[in-house]
């Protein structure tokens, strides 16, 4: 989850622990000594509630009748563990296909026992690497480009060991099957990634493979919470299914969850929930050492404890963890504009499109003949559009509209006809359409001609969309940033909804892009593109 910290803390003996912090000052859902714990306001099960009616006391190592719910490998936190398992095996079966494809097409087979034992033993290799780079801790399987970095990394310390160890053992072996099969062991493991990836959000879709969990924190915090979960459960992966929070209108209930009583209630409401993770929202007043108990007695049962640092739309790499004077101080890196991302970007930008220009030139001709033969208009619509750092220029597309279309925007035709978008001026039902347009359009072909503007350097293949002069003009402050990066032919509009998105939510979108851009974004953008090409949603 963006702009969260995952606190893992390690597990220790509860009379050292008690011994280090004095125990003389109760944490939360806890009790001190010679005091009993105070119930939970949701009701309870039997079996539990006879534990507490004997009287008997929680503290931070939490006693034996808070256990029952916790199962490793039960049905709760099975499918974690299961889909771990499913991506080692993944990645072992794509550097093995990888390796011996390479063989294949070099040597016709395996010529010797060197090539065999390299396509042997590079696969195992590629599994620990890429544990060690962190590709398989299970908090950050499944859920944003983490996953995607740490094969990054394991990608060049694969590279580094193969050749330090043939250099070593002196092996004459043919470069190229390297310069094949790492990039083809890369390629296989990312396609795999994400048909696994495919699968679980089909499962979360269906409110499977979905982490339960306690929000804990203040009122409004803890709706804000609520309610961010609960609208996006694919990248969050949680379900929350109680809250404890404090200062609340209604006490028994926030957001449709049922609320335990406040945040001293935290370990109890877990307990009577079988939750699996706990996140605090951004709450001053529950920090410090009530925290940090929260985080011992999470640990003994293994509960997740994630803290919301009270930061938003800000990406995981910008975040850096700086411990001084005992405090953990969040260092928040500003957002990228050149330097050698900017580089990698561009180049990609130019290798790309000459790529894609070559191979659908022949389509490009078939709807030149097409819109031609249609009305004997012309074949090209050129706008003038906004780019980087305000500067105007030519956008290239093919003609989806009547030739007098803009005439017709000015005479207020298209005001009559639905609109989902009052900024971007976009109808579901625009007259100005022609036929063939609208298969353009629904297909995302109006667009190939762009690939020029990207040629030119006036665009790129991924970034915001690009506005109108007249949109410029109505900008708020906020929105003046979109201009900070070159506009793309796709980006996080083009995946997320396209046309369907109001203002708010497209400008959100383009301003978390702009602050968090990096080439790996870019191709995980570009790789999401063709799905939504494919499906229309929002096209028209």
């Amino acid at each position: 989850m963006s702009g969260t910290m995952h606190t893992e803390q390690a597990a220790a003996g509860g009379a050292a622990a008690n011994a280090a912090t004095g125990g003389d000052t109760p944490m939360p859902g806890t009790a001190s000594p010679g005091t009993s714990v105070p119930g939970a306001t949701a009701p309870e099960p039997a079996s539990h509630a006879g534990a507490r009616g004997t009287g008997q006391q929680m503290s931070w190592h939490m006693p034996e009748w808070v256990h029952p719910y916790v199962d490793q490998e039960g049905p709760g936190r099975g499918w974690r563990i299961r889909y771990q398992r499913r991506v080692i095996v993944s990645d072992f079966l794509a550097a093995l296909v990888a390796c011996f494809a390479a063989a294949l097409a070099l040597y016709s087979g395996i010529p010797n026992l060197r090539v065999a034992l390299v396509t042997t033993i590079v696969p195992f290799a590629w599994v620990i690497i890429c544990g060690r780079s962190g590709a398989y801790r299970v908090n950050a399987l499944g859920i944003g480009l983490d996953e995607y970095r740490s094969i990054g990394r394991a990608l060049v310390i694969l590279l580094a060991l193969l050749s330090v160890a043939l250099v070593g053992l002196g092996w004459r072996m043919s470069r190229l099957l390297f310069f094949v099969a790492v990039p083809l062991i890369f390629l296989l493991t990312v396609i795999a990634r994400r048909i696994l990836r495919g699968r679980l959000a089909r499962a979360r879709h269906h409110g499977h493979a979905l982490q339960p969990t306690i929000v804990v924190g203040r009122g409004l915090a803890v709706h804000d919470m609520i309610a961010s979960i609960q609208n996006d459960p694919m990248s969050t992966g949680m379900r929350v299914v109680g809250a404890c929070a404090s200062d609340l209108p209604d006490p028994n209930r926030v957001a449709d969850v049922q609320v335990y009583g406040g945040p001293e209630m935290a370990l109890l409401a877990v307990r009577d929930t079988g939750a699996e993770a706990v996140v605090v929202a951004s709450d001053a007043s529950f920090s410090g050492k009530a925290l940090r108990r929260l985080g011992w007695a999470l640990s003994e049962i293994g509960v997740d404890l994630f803290v919301h640092p009270g930061i938003n739309e800000v990406a995981s790499p910008r975040l850096t963890l700086r411990p001084a004077a005992g405090m953990s101080l969040l260092h928040v890196e500003g957002p990228t504009i050149g330097g050698f991302d900017a580089f990698a970007k561009r180049a990609i930008d130019l290798l790309c499109s000459t790529f894609i220009a070559l191979v659908t030139m022949p389509v490009w001709l078939f709807i030149a003949a097409v819109i031609k033969l249609h009305d004997r208009g012309p074949v090209f619509f050129v706008q003038q559009r906004v780019g980087e750092n305000g500067r105007t220029f030519p956008m290239v597309k093919f003609r989806t509209m009547v030739v007098d279309a803009e005439q017709r925007l000015l005479a207020g035709e298209v005001s009559a006809h639905p609109q989902v978008n009052e900024m971007l001026f976009k109808h579901k039902l625009d007259p100005r359409i022609t036929r063939p347009g609208r298969i353009l359009r629904r297909l995302s072909l109006d667009e190939l001609p762009q690939l020029v503007n990207v040629l030119r350097g006036e665009m790129s293949l991924v970034g915001p969309r690009p506005p109108l002069p007249r949109e410029v003009d109505a900008y708020e402050p906020d929105a003046m940033r979109r201009l900070k990066v070159r506009p793309g032919l796709t980006g996080m509009w083009q995946i997320s909804g396209r046309s369907d998105l109001n203002w708010e939510e497209s400008l959100r979108l383009d301003l978390w892009y702009v602050d968090n851009w990096s080439p790996v974004l870019d191709v995980m953008i570009l790789m999401r593109t063709v799905r939504a090409v494919i499906k229309a949603d929002g096209a028209y």
